[in-house]
């Protein structure tokens, strides 16, 4: 994998970026984003048409390198699409709309829909079921409680659900309730009956050694944290992380927006072995077929 840096001439020439975008999109043969056709489609040139422009041989629809992207349709340059990419890409703990309007020279309305668009992109579809030692565990995301009441509290929080497969991926999401049925179920969904799970001693999580290889848990109100291989100290640790996230750069996510967000920690943490190339270019490689629009 090229090594990727803020000089890269995509990042500040928008001819080198779309050459860029072209190759990783279509690395053997251009496809019709219209009709699927894989036919030698042909370059449209000229004056008359603006660069990068191509003509499908089968549906004779026009189309570029953007079409059925998330890039599809913007009047900002793709070199600054690519750099917004790479910046949320390599930034461990995100990048704020506001840093994102300051550095690409955009407005903050535009940063903050480049940034959606491009945590769309990076959400992440399971192509299997997670394996090995599991760790469960709950969190809470959003504003603090203002007056009255000790504790923690969960209202005007949205719980946060997260499956973190031990040194291997992470799925994390927003759910409505936090009670044995719905977690049960996700778990059910996204897990390996082979796999062996460990919780805390959350009474919603009794049960699951019936469904799968064992469950064991830590009991946190009795001060235990770990007992042998037996804790939850893996997704505490991304807890950890997503929210020195949310509180320290975005420091309010709407829960309407809160999936996005965590498939952006998602994505980071499944490649956190990897170099900022490369997670930049699995992100690209996620533009595909999924658009965002402002209604959305």
């Amino acid at each position: 994998m090229e090594k990727i840096g803020f000089s890269a001439p995509y990042f500040t020439d928008e001819e080198k970026a779309r050459e860029y975008l072209e190759k990783l999109r279509w690395p053997d043969v251009v496809v019709c984003p219209h009709c699927g056709s894989r036919e030698a489609h042909y370059r449209l040139q000229g004056d008359a048409h603006r660069k990068g422009l191509w003509k499908c041989q089968e549906c004779r629809k026009q189309f570029s390198v953007t079409v059925g992207t998330v890039f599809e349709r913007s009047h900002i340059p793709l070199h600054k699409w690519l750099l917004a990419t790479y910046l949320l890409c390599s930034s461990k703990k995100g990048m704020s709309s506001h840093q994102l309007h300051r550095t690409l020279g955009v407005t903050y309305k535009s940063a903050w829909f480049m940034a959606h668009r491009i945590r769309f992109a990076m959400r992440q579809r399971p192509t299997r079921l997670l394996e090995g030692i599991i760790e469960a565990d709950e969190t809470y995301v959003g504003g603090k409680v203002r007056g009255g009441g000790t504790g923690r509290g969960t209202d005007n929080k949205t719980p946060v659900f997260a499956l973190v497969e031990r040194n291997g991926k992470v799925r994390s999401m927003p759910v409505k309730r936090v009670d044995s049925v719905n977690l049960k179920q996700i778990i059910r969904e996204n897990v390996d009956k082979s796999a062996k799970i460990m919780t805390d001693e959350f009474g919603s999580y009794n049960g699951l050694g019936c469904e799968f290889a064992s469950h064991e848990t830590v009991c946190h109100s009795a001060k235990e944290y770990a007992r042998g291989d037996v804790h939850t100290n893996t997704v505490e640790g991304y807890f950890s992380l997503l929210k020195r996230g949310i509180i320290g750069v975005y420091h309010h996510v709407d829960s309407n927006h809160l999936h996005r967000y965590l498939a952006e920690f998602d994505m980071r943490y499944n490649y956190r072995h990897e170099n900022d190339a490369t997670r930049t270019v699995a992100a690209l490689k996620g533009i595909e077929g999924r658009r965002l629009t402002y209604k959305d």
